[in-house]
């Protein structure tokens, strides 16, 4: 999946013309990479401590984006109520609790470390629109079997229109190879040049059944604008039968936003301009979109982000892989878990004798002990895997998620 931020460089954002009937064009100009204040902000009806993220545009050769420290961040309304923010962990958190309330308008301000202020338009609280439900459907997609998961909501009203969508997923992982004991290194027998290979039980830590969580990365959005009814049914993610996450038991987060136009507007544009499969990309020069963030200091400043007031609905499913493929294998562990001989035995001209391989792979925590046998030579066999195969915490947590139903 295409990783798509709000902090892209300035200078991969191209030229476009906006969505026609927005209120307010958003100016795109064509400009070299120059440094400039990012803001993602969704403020929602949810009764939470609210988050503003503030960080600076960064170039390619760059790793990741640049935090911006030490600002002072209000959220105030029309009513003359304002809610500070503080930074923890690279963003900025409300200090209290607080929900955007309908009616009211807010405007989100930032006074940065150098003293500059930075104001948005006023934005109110969209339609509030709950979604009906999340539903997993087995389909098939560019030639692809697997689960597409569809999120469905409808306003007889027709007071939303415009929606955008994020996820989390947490799947389960059991490691395939999982023993119950480990290999492990004992000195030397008295005469030998080498150490001995030993069994015992595995630290409580190491587990075969993990939990996987990720969020979603890219921006999806839908509009039922031109449609006869304001009826959503939008597949939010596609899953293939051959994708180990949902092997076991998968879960899915869905949250629906439902924007304003031009929040709508500024997201799409977004996604259509950092496409790397866009002809919008092939066609024109590097440029720069502003959102409703503007400096008070200096208009002319280039402020990219917008500062959204949005009413959210979300809902949370569970399935097995059993449930939709009934009659058929599982996908296949992401890791080739085939078992890999060690004999533990210092005969060069026995191909299987990889005595001193066995000692240095087990120091060096590269393979996992799996089972062994005795060979007819005499000599015992340990069957390793590769550490995912047999540990799941290498790859996954072991602590099970608050929210999760087997």
């Amino acid at each position: 999946m295409k990783r798509i931020h709000l902090h892209l460089p300035l200078f991969f954002v191209l030229c476009a013309a906006l969505l026609s009937g927005c209120t307010e064009q958003y100016i795109l100009q064509t400009n070299t990479f120059d440094e400039a204040l990012v803001v993602e902000g969704t403020i929602t009806n949810e009764l939470k401590q609210q988050q503003i993220k503030i960080s600076r545009t960064f170039r390619f050769e760059q790793e990741d984006p640049i935090d911006e420290t030490g600002a002072t961040v209000v959220v105030s309304d029309d009513e003359g109520n304002t809610y500070g923010f503080e930074p923890i962990d690279g963003k900025y958190l409300s200090t209290i609790a607080f929900q955007a309330v309908p009616g009211r308008t807010y405007r989100l301000n930032i006074t940065t470390q150098d003293g500059k202020t930075y104001t948005s338009t006023g934005e109110k609280l969209t339609a509030v629109n709950e979604m009906q439900s999340v539903l997993p459907a087995v389909q098939i997609k560019n030639g692809q079997k697997g689960v597409a998961i569809l999120v469905n909501s409808y306003d007889a009203q027709r007071n939303s229109q415009y929606y955008r969508y994020e996820y989390e997923e947490t799947y389960k992982v059991i490691a395939p190879s999982w023993n119950p004991n480990k290999a492990i290194l004992l000195p030397p027998l008295e005469g030998s040049d080498h150490e001995e290979i030993g069994v015992a039980p595995r630290d409580p830590g190491e587990t075969r059944v993990c939990y996987s969580t990720n969020a979603s990365t890219d921006i999806l959005q839908t509009s039922t604008v031109g449609l006869q009814e304001d009826r959503v049914s939008f597949p939010i993610r596609f899953i293939g039968t051959n994708n180990y996450i949902i092997t076991h038991r998968y879960s899915i987060l869905v949250r629906q936003y439902v924007q304003s136009l031009e929040a709508y507007t500024f997201y799409k544009t977004l996604k259509q301009l950092s496409s790397s499969g866009s002809n919008i990309l092939s066609q024109n020069q590097p440029g720069f979109f502003y959102g409703n963030m503007r400096c008070d200091n200096n208009p002319k400043e280039k402020v990219v982000g917008f500062f959204e007031v949005a009413s959210v609905s979300s809902k949370r499913i569970f399935f097995n892989y059993s449930d939709l493929f009934p009659d058929e294998p599982l996908p296949p562990y992401f890791e080739d878990c085939s078992f890999r001989n060690y004999g533990f035995c210092f005969v060069d001209t026995d191909p299987l004798c990889r005595g001193n391989s066995l000692i240095s792979a087990i120091r060096t925590n590269d393979v996992l002990y799996a089972g062994d046998y005795t060979s007819s030579a005499g000599y015992q066999v340990y069957l390793m895997v590769p550490p995912p195969c047999g540990d799941c915490t290498r790859i996954s947590s072991n602590v099970i998620p608050p929210f999760w139903i087997d």
